[in-house]
Parts: C-alpha cells; structure tokens; sequence
C-alpha cells in the first residue's frame, strides 16, 4: 500500500508546478505564482531557449508581461 499523499491525483498532478519551463508550449493556459499567490493568468506567447523567460499573453485586456524564473516565480497549467 502506498504511502497517503505519495500518489497525486490527477487535479493536484495537473496543478503541480511546471520545473522546466521549456516543457511549456505556445498557447498553453498557466498561471503565474509568486509567494502562494497567482500573480497573472492567461496564454504562453513564447518561452526561451534556456527556459528562464516566458512571455504571458494575459487572459484579460492588459499586454503581455514577462516573468522571469530567477525572480522566485513558479508557473502552473491552468
């Protein structure tokens, strides 16, 4: 028998945070989080090579931003 919390379930799976932003494709919904807070929500419009930038098309009427993974920030699908 597994440990209890050993097994995600799919939800917490999907929820998890991404660890290598280059997994992350064009269009994919995420939201950004900073200190257990989302931070911004919406599309990736690109993510660089090196995996520490990605560019957010927000899911609101604002510009799109972009967040560094050197800032402390943790990224997950939405």
């Amino acid at each position: 028998m597994k440990a209890r919390g050993a097994v995600l379930s799919r939800r917490n799976a999907h929820a998890a945070a991404v660890s290598d932003w280059r997994t992350l494709q064009a269009g994919d919904r995420v939201e950004v989080i900073k200190h257990a807070h989302v931070v911004a929500a919406g599309e990736v419009e690109e993510v660089s090579q090196s995996g520490n930038v990605l560019w957010l098309v927000p899911a609101g009427p604002a510009e799109k931003q972009l967040f560094l993974k050197s800032d402390g920030v943790q990224v997950r699908r939405a």
